[in-house]
């Protein structure tokens, strides 16, 4: 799945494009700019718009020789397209609660890399820090169903492959005074869904 622009993902076409670029953003907008932001050819955009002003998805007001046009957010069809938009954090929140149900739990379980910055694409994988808590060993059966459990309901909400890093609490701190690979973006871009920040974790380990 395309988290960057769900809307042109899964609506096909100018008319995805174009819905696209009003749902990120509450300004109006010309329809020349509109088909800009699309990469479309104005009159393609005009089409479209004219359609989804029909449909009330789209408010047009004249301004002098221009028609300035935005995403009408009380219409119940908007909603949806404005919810798609917004796909990267709706499946945050999803993958959030189902964290939250690892018996064990975590240290921490932080997402980083692509979906952490907003920039996953269909091709992304779900990056996963895991901290393994102490007391639990890598071999602990019921650490290893649940966070196997956790793996696939990961896979099933954003649809993209999951990616685990597991340490446990104590390798923490030498791994990240590495500052290479993936830690510098772990600590510094890094979105915990269980735990504190990995930086402060850290620090105590």
């Amino acid at each position: 799945m395309d988290y960057a622009r769900p809307v042109e993902e899964l609506i096909p076409g100018v008319q995805g494009r174009v819905l696209g670029v009003l749902s990120r953003t509450e300004m109006e907008m010309t329809i020349r700019t509109v088909a800009n932001l699309a990469g479309a050819s104005p009159q393609q955009a005009s089409v479209v718009v004219a359609h989804l002003v029909e449909l009330g998805i789209v408010i047009r007001r004249e301004a002098g020789s221009s028609a300035l046009v935005r995403l009408e957010r009380e219409n119940e069809a908007a909603r949806l397209v404005l919810a798609l938009a917004r796909l990267d954090k709706s499946a945050m929140a999803r993958l959030d609660e189902a964290a939250r149900r690892i018996e064990p739990v975590p240290a921490s379980l932080t997402i980083f890399g692509s979906f952490a910055r907003g920039e996953a694409v269909a091709s992304s994988d779900l990056d996963v820090l895991v901290v393994r808590p102490e007391g639990v060993v890598a071999e602990d059966h019921d650490w290893i169903d649940a966070l196997g459990r956790w793996e696939v309901a990961a896979r099933k909400i954003v649809g993209n492959p999951v990616n685990l890093l597991v340490v446990s609490f104590h390798e923490l701190p030498a791994l990240l005074r590495r500052r290479s690979g993936p830690w510098h973006a772990i600590v510094h871009e890094g979105i915990p869904l269980i735990g504190a920040p990995i930086s402060t974790l850290a620090s105590v380990a």
